[in-house]
């Protein structure tokens, strides 16, 4: 298995994507969201793999929701940078923004653009449930 690291600028928010799938291989999407616009993120994500989140200050992670407020939106409170979303509880998925990889350059296939607007909330929970990398969070 691969491990792909990165984090925020400021090096608070670290994040170790493991997959067996080489990352040509995987699909970069970029939601046309107001939010992921906005950031200009590409987000990565694969149901067998596994993403580790650290944070070693919790008060320095932010944590945003909007619309149906299935998600968290994890920002770096310091730095500003976009890393992940996670959804759910007992059984988290989450997304991995590649522009915070450490060799994002390696993610280099044109994006898919992708509109979830349609959408309700039972829909995008379960389309992230079954397309959504697991996580796992740590702080300290």
């Amino acid at each position: 298995m691969t491990v792909h690291t990165g984090g925020c600028h400021c090096g608070n928010i670290r994040l170790a994507f493991s997959t067996e799938l080489d990352p040509s291989q995987i699909e970069v999407r970029a939601c046309q969201c107001s939010f992921c616009v906005r950031h200009g993120s590409r987000a990565a994500a694969d149901p067998d793999g596994r993403l580790v989140i650290s944070v070693k200050d919790e008060a320095r992670l932010r944590k945003y929701q909007f619309g149906l407020r299935t998600a968290d939106y994890l920002i770096c409170r310091d730095c500003g940078v976009y890393v992940a979303a996670i959804a759910g509880e007992d059984d988290a998925r989450a997304i991995v923004i590649i522009n915070a990889l450490d060799d994002r350059e390696r993610f280099n296939q044109e994006p898919v653009r992708v509109d979830f607007d349609t959408e309700n909330r039972a829909q995008r929970q379960a389309r992230r449930r079954t397309h959504w990398t697991p996580v796992e969070m740590s702080f300290g």
